[in-house]
């Protein structure tokens, strides 16, 4: 990520308690999307949102045409999903197998846990990492939140995906390098879903576009040619 110059005070007083006492604080989600904002000019979550959502059909219809030992990896993804499964839980979807995909591994990125003990030890040496940890067995209910460098940033998310997005706000307003590991997937996040330096897609990120470009207007074409046939069939 390149360098931003000079932070806002308030950014640039936790990235010193960061350095400092480890960042005891949680940070707000709102100061980290009007922080983006003031940086990038574009609304954090309901870009974020709205770009995943408009890339979902070309990727599901990408996910599900894959073979061999990707398709494998893909497949057991896939098949955990509900019959009906609401917007939310169709984003984390799509966010895991696009991971998979891109040849990264989604347990680098998000962590389960079973119990807040067990949760406690490993985040404590992670550097970076969105963690979900069962609350409520019986009820489904998850503590979702943001680790960075051992300690807990920001917690209480209500989904996987915002945390995925709230995770790229850090990053921008702390001027937080994205893990290698992961290098793929942010640029995912930072350039497909954000559109932010999306000019300067690396060969396989353009490529994965191209593909969805080119799926977006098959679909669009079948729509109109759907409309035609129905009106005609309507008239005669």
């Amino acid at each position: 990520m390149k360098n931003r110059g000079v932070l806002s005070k308030y950014f640039y007083q936790l990235f010193k308690i960061k350095i400092k006492t480890r960042w005891p604080a949680l940070l707000e989600m709102s100061r980290i999307q009007d922080e983006f904002h003031r940086i990038t000019m574009v609304h954090l979550e309901s870009k974020f949102m709205s770009k995943l959502d408009e890339y979902t059909p070309g990727l599901l219809k990408l996910f599900h045409s894959k073979g061999g030992t990707m398709g494998l990896k893909l497949k057991a993804v896939l098949i955990q999903t509900p019959s009906n499964p609401n917007i939310n839980i169709t984003r984390e979807v799509v966010i895991r197998c696009l991971m998979v995909y891109l040849g990264e591994r989604t347990d680098q990125l998000l962590k389960e846990y079973d119990d807040a003990d067990s949760a406690s030890q490993d985040l404590a040496v992670q550097g970076m990492a969105i963690y979900s940890i069962k609350t409520n067995a019986s009820e489904g209910s998850h503590d979702i939140g943001i680790v960075v460098e051992g300690i807990r940033v920001l917690t209480s998310q209500a989904t996987i995906p915002r945390a995925c997005c709230m995770l790229i706000g850090i990053e921008y307003a702390v001027n937080l390098a994205y893990p290698k590991q992961l290098n793929y997937t942010f640029e995912a996040f930072q350039k497909l879903f954000l559109e932010l330096d999306s000019s300067k897609l690396s060969p396989y990120l353009n490529s994965l576009k191209n593909k969805l470009l080119a799926s977006e207007q098959w679909l669009c074409l079948h729509q109109k040619w759907h409309m035609v046939t129905f009106g005609v069939l309507l008239h005669d």
